[in-house]
């Protein structure tokens, strides 16, 4: 109790304000006793020098010093807040004050620790932030890296590019997924159930060159029985010695890949994988990774169905396109890929206006001319996966894979502007020659073949309703001539 009172009556433990008042009063007695002195000396000099002045003058030169290291001992603390914040200002804000004092200066001083406080925490919570948005645009260089990958792929398709290139690019950009070391395609041999490393990319490339896989293999046999991913990872890891079986053939701890199915078969097997300790495949990776299957799963398809085109006599005699039959066919498959792998198809019917007449006023001769010339035109005028065929007397089918109906009215409109300018400086009237054009997609205007060619065949007949020399998408002219 005894300390706790002295604490109380300390000056450390008065306000500032106080402190300057007792200051103040201190340095007043000085004065005071100094006057004292002249008067005791000089006006009453009989008196002589007295003790109890001496001992005045004594006390208040204590005083007034005592009063002078008090108000220096204010001061001294207002300048050391003064310099610690002018520091913390300049950006040093790991810097805290030393509150000693209860008082004003101490209250500034943990008011100044606070805010300090305050603007670290902040900072912190800033520098949080900033890795996090790093993450976020790291991902979404990602995603516009896998976006651009998957656009050059779909393009080398549609241009009807050579299998072997198109799987090379896909494997090469799969390679970038997941912080790869290599990317691999194995492929089913002809015949039989062994898989055959066809391509890879990456680190020791050469050496999984030689790998194969059969039916006793009991990682890739069980992804292919059950159309499961294999995942091989810190989370999905093999008993010891299958691990090093599999590390001694592919030199990877870790990997990721996909069973490819054509038909209801697998036909290949896409991976990515790394040597890496404690890795981790997230649910992003094999997402990702199915695109790029399911790329190959075309690729591979488109290339099976031009085989097949080769191989077999679909073509029309006059004009040296398709044959109708086979466009049906083709527009069928085309169709059930479409809708295997939700892409678009379309159809584009294309019928001379008023050829009946241009043969019955001209002759055959000059009206088959008409056909080839028109035929090569139509062909001219589409990319090599396109199929045109003759589809009738007078009407031609194109089928267009991978577009949608807006961009098969784009071609179709094309095409009627090229017919129109190609025959329309001829003098005679009667041998200008135009067409109409009706088109439809698959799902929109059908799910079959069938119902797409009489989707595109009612669009014509609207076509010629309103005047001919047109393309109609929705029942509603899309150019007038």
């Amino acid at each position: 109790m005894g300390n706790n009172k002295n604490h109380k009556r300390s000056m450390s433990s008065y306000s500032l304000k106080r402190k300057l008042v007792i200051s103040f009063a201190l340095m007043s007695i000085l004065p005071v006793l100094v006057s004292m002195y002249l008067v005791s000396n000089h006006i009453l000099p009989k008196m002589g020098l007295q003790l109890e002045v001496v001992a005045a003058i004594f006390v208040s030169i204590v005083i007034a010093v005592a009063g002078f290291f008090v108000i220096k001992q204010i001061f001294d603390r207002i300048v050391s807040v003064s310099t610690e914040a002018k520091l913390i200002a300049a950006g040093d804000i790991t810097r805290r004050l030393d509150v000693e004092h209860p008082d004003e200066v101490g209250d500034l001083g943990d008011a100044l620790n606070q805010l300090t406080q305050r603007i670290r925490t902040n900072m912190d919570e800033l520098k949080n932030y900033s890795e996090k948005t790093t993450e976020i645009n790291l991902e979404i260089q990602k995603r516009v890296m896998v976006l651009s990958s998957l656009l050059q792929i779909s393009s080398l398709i549609s241009q009807g590019a050579k299998l072997e290139d198109i799987l090379k690019l896909t494997v090469e950009k799969a390679r970038l997924l997941a912080n790869s070391d290599v990317a691999y395609l194995l492929f089913r041999e002809e015949a039989q159930e062994i898989f055959s490393m066809k391509i890879a990319e990456g680190i020791n490339s050469t050496y999984l060159m030689k790998v194969t896989v059969g039916p006793k293999d009991d990682l890739f046999g069980k992804a292919i029985k059950t159309n499961k991913p294999l995942v091989l990872d810190k989370e999905n890891i093999l008993p010891e010695e299958a691990a090093f079986n599999f590390y001694e053939r592919f030199r990877l701890k870790n990997t990721l890949a996909l069973p490819i199915y054509l038909r209801g078969k697998v036909a290949a097997i896409l991976g990515i994988g790394n040597a890496r300790e404690h890795f981790l495949y997230h649910k992003e990776d094999l997402e990702l990774l199915d695109i790029f299957a399911k790329q190959v799963a075309i690729a591979v398809e488109n290339d099976v169905l031009m085989h097949k085109v080769e191989k077999l006599e679909i073509k029309d005699a006059l004009t040296g396109l398709y044959n109708a039959a086979f466009i049906r066919s083709r527009l069928q498959e085309e169709i059930k890929r479409a809708i295997t792998y939700q892409r678009p198809c379309a159809l584009i019917l294309i019928d001379l206006d008023n050829f009946k007449k241009y043969q019955e006023g001209f002759g055959l001769l000059l009206a088959e001319g008409i056909l080839k010339r028109i035929g090569i035109l139509i062909k001219d005028s589409v990319s090599d996966i396109d199929r045109v065929a003759r589809f009738g007397d007078d009407e031609f089918a194109v089928v267009l894979p991978e577009k949608n109906k807006r961009q098969a009215q784009e071609i179709a409109e094309d095409i009627r502007k090229k017919v129109e300018f190609s025959f329309g400086e001829e003098p005679d009237p009667k041998k200008k020659v135009t067409v109409s054009a009706g088109v439809s997609e698959n799902p929109l205007d059908g799910v079959d073949a069938e119902e797409l060619v009489n989707k595109a065949r009612e669009l014509v007949d609207v076509a010629k309703r309103q005047g001919r020399n047109r393309v109609v998408g929705f029942k509603e002219p899309t150019t007038c001539p």
